[in-house]
């Protein structure tokens, strides 16, 4: 490096290599404070490349001033002032100040100065440029920035904004000026001429500005619905449908649509056989029903449901989920149009849609078409028959949550209708869904288990075939295991306590599902839903169920021991008192029948009565009912004007009566004076069982007494009465008498005054009694307070 003596520098030229800027040209003359700044910074540099004198230049190097290296320095600065990279060193005998020759100096701030404005350019208006033109780069590294070129993208995007505000306004004076003059066109009588205006007009409806300007004038939309209602040239009506699409992007052009009563004509647009027509009739008429207030109606006066179930015969799938959309919000809480959907066969088009199909957003919404058709007790059988529990079945298994928690909503309200539709009787063909069922009985999300419950309970309800699949495929168990996770929620242990009330009874594995119950740990759980907080309806139900469990002999212990019949005693004194209450009002005028929660409270005294009955079966059972001093109540019950009742009142002490014990107490109650009169009851039953207590009653008595009352009872019951040896009269049959789902058992014919059956004679027992209307346990919830099988969710 060029050494100079002390006190005395290297010149500095006014283009010296510090002057290397983005500025313009040359500045002005150096002073001398400007001088000594600029010799202070060559020192720097100097010193920076420079020996420091001890040792060699390859190891040591003088500290930086500022604490950085040489390089770290010298990349800031290039960055900072966008100089260009420096040719090589010259050698020592040819360097100039600064460590470069004059000619270098000049030849790179010539250079910069020639392509600044190329540069800025570059920068700020790229498309000003020639292509292919090259522009030397100010950087030293690729990936560093000059100012000039950190100011590119604000630069930029000032420019777009600043053009597309200028582009706005001229749109929008064009619109303003164009719209009278094309209104004119529109309203033509030359069909050319309409088509041309249109396609102007639908120009014009691309751009935000001239869009807002036709929405804001009524008469040019007013135009483009007449143009719609008045011609038929395809070109006319997709330029129209085009630009009324456009309009319904803004609630102001909603409202502009429908005032001018846009809506008819583009009902009329959805005849169309064009595509685009009917993709722009479509979707306008989608953002109406989902933002312009009253379009619903106006969609249904112009016939536009009859129009899109038309329309499920298409095949773009994109359309046709627009399609069940409307169709879904049409429908939801409007029965007219549930029974329109229905005569335009929309039932059956909507299952083929869930058959064909694997587009999931279409088949969520013709999942939620279908929930909402599935609550009107017309489209129900219509959606079964064509197959709709097979359709929605098959998607139970999809990875979309929202698609398999419709399909289960609208199974669990077509569930109750399976099992009574079609030529054949209950459907068939639902071994896969029933499968299914009990596999998501095991799913955390409760919302789907509460569906399952309530699909099992309706599909399990007189279906002998169902029970079975359902019994084999594990389903007594994982309602078992539902019910005990379940809790104190009761939208899903009651369905799961009918459904398992149904799989008890009146099929072959019945007695299997009895015992199983019991094996799975279910008794304890069932006592327990017994008592508080269970409503009426849960507890009816769980009733039911014991009755049922009470029929196989291997429960008796365990629910006497779980503390059953104590809390069923005390359900039927309640509800009994409740209706002695009611009873009291009525004859004061007040209404008649006790209801709490949709529960009547006889239907309570009934079941109960009826589950006391089976459970006194079993000896041990007898004394603890003994021991609840009800007896007394079981023959006020005997004078109750419900044949039903009277029924199940006669069959407990029938029971009761096989001990001597009970036998004096029921004698001791008055029961002698009520059974007589039940002896001439037009109901075989009641007077069977008053006939078979009362000859339980005599056990003690003399033999004459026994010879008159058994002439007696045959003179009011048509049929004679066997005795035994010992005099007493024959015990009742084990066989369930009011069960009527006993596949062994039919109901009893009188011919010539005797009760016809399949049950042994006479003289082995009292006959079967079999099927009771009034014994309906597995017949769903008809009222409409506990419909949970129904809802239009």
């Amino acid at each position: 490096m060029a050494s100079y003596p002390q006190g005395h520098h290297a010149p500095v030229s006014a283009n010296s290599y510090m002057d290397i800027s983005d500025n313009g040209a040359a500045g002005p003359p150096i002073t001398m404070d400007q001088q000594k700044q600029h010799q202070t910074m060559m020192w720097q540099q100097n010193q920076y490349m420079g020996d420091s004198g001890i040792q060699s230049s390859v190891t040591t190097r003088a500290p930086s001033l500022s604490g950085k290296s040489q390089h770290d320095e010298m990349d800031e600065q290039q960055a900072m002032f966008g100089e260009v990279q420096y040719p090589q060193q010259v050698p020592p005998s040819n360097r100039a100040a600064g460590g470069y020759t004059q000619e270098q100096v000049d030849e790179m701030n010539q250079q910069l100065n020639h392509s600044r404005p190329q540069r800025v350019r570059s920068a700020m208006f790229p498309e000003t440029l020639d292509e292919g033109m090259q522009i030397p780069q100010a950087a030293i590294h690729p990936g560093a920035e000059t100012a000039v070129q950190r100011l590119s993208e604000p630069s930029q995007m000032l420019k777009s904004a600043v053009v597309n505000l200028i582009n706005y306004q001229d749109d929008t004076d064009l619109a303003t000026k164009a719209i009278p003059e094309l209104i004119k066109l529109l309203q033509d009588e030359d069909q050319v001429v309409i088509s041309q205006a249109a396609m102007m007009v639908h120009q014009l409806s691309k751009k935000e500005a001239s869009r807002h300007a036709i929405m804001n004038s009524p008469q040019m939309v007013a135009a483009l619905v007449r143009a719609v209602t008045n011609s038929h040239d395809v070109e006319t009506l997709r330029s129209v449908g085009g630009t009324l699409h456009n309009l319904s992007h803004h609630r102001q052009g909603l409202l502009a649509i429908f005032k001018s009563g846009g809506i008819p004509a583009l009902v009329k647009l959805l005849g169309s056989p064009v595509e685009s027509v009917l993709f722009y009739a479509i979707t306008t008429l989608h953002n109406l029903l989902l933002h312009q207030e009253g379009s619903k109606q106006a969609i249904r006066i112009a016939g536009g449901l009859q129009k899109m179930v038309a329309l499920l015969q298409r095949n773009n799938v994109k359309f046709l989920a627009i399609v069940t959309d409307c169709l879904q919000i049409l429908a939801y809480g409007n029965q007219e149009s549930k029974l329109i959907i229905l005569a335009s066969g929309g039932p059956g088009e909507l299952v083929r849609v869930m058959r064909a199909y694997t587009y999931e957003k279409l088949l969520w919404t013709t999942s939620r078409v279908l929930k909402v058709l599935s609550v009107c007790q017309s489209n129900k059988p219509a959606i079964v028959e064509a197959g709709g529990m097979q359709a929605l079945a098959a998607h139970l298994d999809h990875q979309s949550g929202r698609l398999v928690q419709n399909c289960l909503w609208t199974l669990r309200n077509l569930s109750d209708s399976a099992n009574k539709v079609g030529p054949q009787g209950p459907q068939e063909g639902l071994d896969g869904l029933l499968h299914m069922l009990v596999q998501l009985l095991g799913q955390s999300d409760m919302n789907i288990v509460t569906c399952a419950t309530g699909i099992l309970s309706n599909l399990t309800c007189n279906n002998q075939r169902n029970k079975i699949i359902t019994c084999q495929a594990g389903g007594i168990e994982a309602l078992v295991r539902t019910i005990l996770q379940a809790g104190d929620r009761e939208d899903i242990t009651e369905p799961a306590v009918c459904a398992l009330r149904h799989l008890t009874s009146r099929h072959p594995e019945a007695e299997v599902a009895q015992n199983a119950v019991r094996l799975h740990y279910g008794l304890p759980v069932l006592v327990k839903l017994l008592h508080p907080p269970s409503r009426w309806p849960l507890i009816k139900a769980v009733v039911g169920l014991i009755r049922n469990l009470a029929l196989c002999p291997a429960n008796h212990a365990p629910l006497r021991e779980h503390g059953a019949l104590p809390r069923i005693v005390q359900l039927l004194i309640r509800a009994h008192q409740d209706t002695q209450r009611q009873r009291s009002s009525t004859a004061s005028g007040g209404s008649s029948g006790s209801i709490v929660d949709g529960v009547r409270m006889e239907e309570i005294v009934d079941g109960t009565v009826g589950a006391l009955h089976i459970l006194a079966r079993e000896h041990n059972n007898r004394g603890v009912i003994r021991g609840l001093n009800c007896i007394p109540l079981f023959v006020q019950l005997l004078y109750s004007p419900i044949e039903s009742i009277q029924r199940v009142a006669a069959g407990v002490l029938c029971e009761l009566a096989a001990d001597k014990e009970g036998a004096e107490v029921i004698e001791e109650k008055g029961a002698t004076a009520p059974l007589t009169e039940l002896l001439h009851s037009r109901n075989e039953g009641v007077a069977t069982y008053a006939a078979a207590v009362l000859f339980r009653m005599s056990e003690d008595k003399p033999q004459d007494y026994k010879k008159r009352l058994s002439v007696e009872l045959s003179s009011s019951l048509h049929f004679p009465l066997s005795w035994n040896e010992s005099g007493a009269a024959a015990t009742v049959s084990h066989e369930d008498p009011y069960n009527m789902y006993s596949q062994q058992s039919a109901a009893p014919q009188r011919q010539g005054g005797f009760m016809q059956n399949d049950m042994p004679a006479m003289d082995n027992g009292l006959p079967d009694l079999g099927t009771h209307p009034d014994f309906a346990f597995e017949q769903p919830e008809q009222n409409g307070l506990n419909n949970w099988f129904d809802t239009d969710l």
